[in-house]
């Protein structure tokens, strides 16, 4: 099979948009569905795309810890965090197109997704400290309390996720379509969209202020996220032990 055939197979194995904010849809699942393509005619299984990925993102994340802050390090920490990202949507991708999904490689998308969300924040707490002329100090508990929020966000989702019963039989009710609404609410907590407060590095102001920012959307959808999960799972039926 060829790129544009495989291109052609993995639209038709495409996850639902529900939940998903219009970057993702949009942008990240395009660009990653090209991505799996590519690594589909290459020979790349899916764990190592994920692994591709990682290097890609953990490449920021050094760049982010140990240089300087410029302009020309954040086009470069945004292209390759972006690029990580899509990689990201690339390796689910794939292991669709090839059946190979499983729980090995669940796990591991899972693993490097928690290290990279952890990791970015310890090294903006890291920048925070060597290379900014910080106002104060309370500055520096910022990317701890960002961290404590999109880990939160990213576990509590999951394991609402892994805790809600299966999706409904082929037979039953359609799924509504995802809303419009919905997908542009989400933007600010996008992964994709965190992204690129990094374009703002080469200015300390400005990025401080951007990051402010996108914490406390975090923070606030943080509280709405915690408290819908737990009213959806609250209305499950107990487990039969």
């Amino acid at each position: 099979m060829g790129f544009a055939a495989a291109l052609r197979e993995l639209r038709g194995v495409q996850k639902g948009a529900k939940g998903v904010s219009l970057y993702s849809r949009y942008v990240n699942r395009p660009v990653g569905r090209v991505l799996a393509a590519g690594a589909y005619r290459v020979g790349l299984t899916p764990d190592q795309v994920t692994l591709v990925s990682a290097g890609f993102s953990f490449g920021a994340v050094a760049a982010v810890a140990l240089a300087a802050p410029s302009w020309e390090l954040a086009v470069g920490v945004y292209a390759a965090l972006v690029i990580g990202f899509a990689f990201d949507s690339a390796d689910g991708q794939l292991a669709r197109l090839l059946g190979a999904g499983g729980p090995a490689g669940e796990w591991l998308d899972h693993v490097v997704d928690c290290a990279k969300i952890t990791a970015v924040h310890a090294a903006v707490l890291i920048t925070f400290h060597r290379h900014f002329a910080l106002p104060g100090d309370g500055w520096l508990l910022l990317p701890l309390g960002f961290q404590f929020a999109a880990v939160l966000i990213f576990f509590g989702g999951l394991l609402t996720d892994k805790l809600k019963p299966g999706p409904a039989s082929p037979g039953g009710t359609p799924a509504a379509a995802p809303s419009a609404l919905r997908a542009v609410a989400l933007l600010p907590v996008d992964y994709g969209v965190f992204c690129a407060v990094f374009l703002l590095l080469g200015s300390e102001r400005a990025f401080r202020y951007g990051y402010l920012a996108l914490f406390a959307v975090h923070a606030l959808f943080l509280g709405a996220f915690l408290a819908k999960w737990f009213r959806e799972l609250s209305a499950l039926r107990p487990r039969q032990s």
